[in-house]
């Protein structure tokens, strides 16, 4: 009795073992997501940053510029940061695909729709805005479909975790300098960084455009692959997800209608409330409890995404409010 008692314990032991490596290096996977939302946010406040201060007729919103190097918004910046590595840690692999093939799907509603086609170049920057969370999971399924089987899976996941944290590091220094000096050094032209960007500081947002479609391309199959092993593999499955996905992508027009009509951080919001909840609605119905957990999680991670994001939404607004100022009226032309 004493020896199987102790096979007990010894084999308990053994598990919380397993268990707690296995969540450390799926944090691991949290910190490449977590890491790749920084760079997303921290260039766009570059590039908004010092497209302002290039606008000579534009001065009262250079002072009102909000600088990132108080204490204050460094915490901020490390407890959103962390705050997102445990979230996207928590959210499994099944829930993180759906986000990310329900996102993709979105987009491209966005881009048919008559909103973004107007004006193109406003609706790819507020999707930038809005993907923050789903291109965390994107990452984070990039990774977990690419160690499936690896043998050295666990050196794999800390080297591209210490590669992003060093290229968050980074990005997240530079915008500390430009915020602090940026506007010092580029009538003195004393200061290299400051110097390239403002010769080629106007590529940033179609380069971040670009990486940014490229990995949700990667994530896509990444995604499927992992939405039709959960997902589709059991019988008949096909034939009750595919008048679900028709009507889900009815409910995703109707949201891309229904942002059309608001503006700002509330509909931001709203969409993310309705997104996540037709998201919650259908892993009620076809998930498992532990899937309705993660979507649970993702709301709150796309809370973390989406609230500190009002000075990207403002950056953003006055930025394309000084567009359409520049651009000609067909009235001038004539």
């Amino acid at each position: 009795m004493a020896i199987k008692l102790s096979s007990v314990e010894t084999l308990s032991v053994y598990s919380g073992h397993v268990f707690g490596l296995i969540f450390f290096f799926v944090c691991f996977e949290g910190v490449v997501g977590a890491c790749g939302i920084s760079v997303l946010c921290n260039l766009m406040r570059l590039y908004h940053f010092t497209q302002t201060c290039g606008d000579r007729e534009n001065d009262d919103s250079r002072q009102r510029l909000p600088l990132s190097g108080s204490p204050l918004r460094k915490w901020r910046r490390a407890g959103q940061f962390w705050c997102l590595v445990m979230l996207l840690s928590l959210v499994g692999p099944r829930v993180s695909s759906l986000i990310v093939l329900e996102f993709c799907l979105r987009a491209v509603s966005a881009w048919a729709s008559a909103g973004l086609v107007s004006s193109p170049t406003m609706g790819l920057n507020l999707l930038l805005i809005q993907c923050q969370f789903s291109l965390g999971c994107s990452l984070t399924c990039i990774l977990d479909f690419l160690h499936q089987g690896a043998l050295h899976s666990s050196l794999s996941l800390l080297l591209a975790a210490a590669l992003s944290w060093m290229l968050a590091s980074v990005v997240d220094s530079l915008w500390v300098h430009v915020a602090q000096l940026y506007q010092l050094h580029s009538t003195q032209r004393n200061c290299g960084k400051c110097i390239t960007l403002l010769t080629s500081g106007h590529a940033i947002l179609a380069s971040l455009q670009s990486v940014v479609i490229l990995a949700f391309a990667l994530g896509i199959v990444a995604s499927t692959n992992t939405v039709s092993d959960h997902f589709l593999s059991h019988k008949d499955a096909l034939k009750f997800w595919t008048p679900l996905t028709l009507c889900y992508t009815v409910l995703l027009f109707y949201i891309q209608e229904e942002q059309n009509q608001q503006t700002g951080l509330e509909a931001l919001l709203h969409y993310v409330a309705l997104r996540l909840g037709a998201l919650l609605v259908l892993m009620l119905m076809v998930g498992e409890w532990t899937d309705v957990l993660h979507v649970l999680i993702a709301f709150l991670g796309e809370a973390a995404c989406v609230l500190p994001s009002q000075d990207l939404l403002q950056s953003e607004s006055n930025f394309t409010t000084r567009e359409r100022q520049r651009k000609p009226s067909p009235e001038d032309g004539q």
